[in-house]
């Protein structure tokens, strides 16, 4: 699977584990998991040998029970499962500003060019595009806006305080 992360598309080794897959043994390799699997198997995932893991986080969970956990996640991936649902925004952003989450935020499911500025501001530092869409165009997006007018998790400079007050 090809990912945007950092500014350039990477060939990517992490595998997701959808809810349907969730009694399956799980594979070797990286794997990603739905975050009720997480709750439900916890120790077993801690005690994984055989590749690194990560969770799943759908914009209903409740994400101020991992708190405690963050450090044994390399990966959090967020699911956006239609354009319109924009919880996981804040969800990363509580994620990087108020519990500190340093690993790598993922953006997947129904992920489009329009939204990778903002995703990036959130504090999202990789994309999963859908497949029907071009991954190149997509990182074109980053430069589609040269200022900010607020505050965000990706500490850009907004406009304002760049202003020089008149004398």
């Amino acid at each position: 699977m090809r990912v945007i992360k950092g500014n350039q598309v990477i060939e990517d080794n992490w595998q997701r584990i959808d809810k349907a897959a969730e009694d399956a043994p799980l594979p070797p390799g990286d794997i990603i998991v739905p975050y009720a699997y997480w709750k439900t198997h916890r120790e077993q995932l801690l005690q994984r040998t055989d590749g690194l893991f990560g969770i799943c986080i759908y914009g209903d969970d409740a994400i101020e029970d991992i708190k405690a956990d963050l450090q044994h996640f390399r990966i959090i991936a967020l699911d956006f499962p239609v354009f319109r649902d924009g919880r996981n925004y804040s969800h990363a952003r509580l994620l990087r500003e108020r519990y500190g989450y340093k690993g790598e935020l993922r953006a997947v499911g129904d992920v489009l060019r329009d939204q990778l500025f903002f995703l990036h501001r959130c504090g999202i530092d990789a994309f999963q595009i859908r497949e029907d869409k071009n991954i190149e165009d997509a990182i074109r997006s980053f430069a589609d806006f040269s200022v900010v007018y607020q505050t965000a998790a990706d500490d850009a400079v907004p406009v304002y305080k760049n202003r020089r007050l008149s004398t």
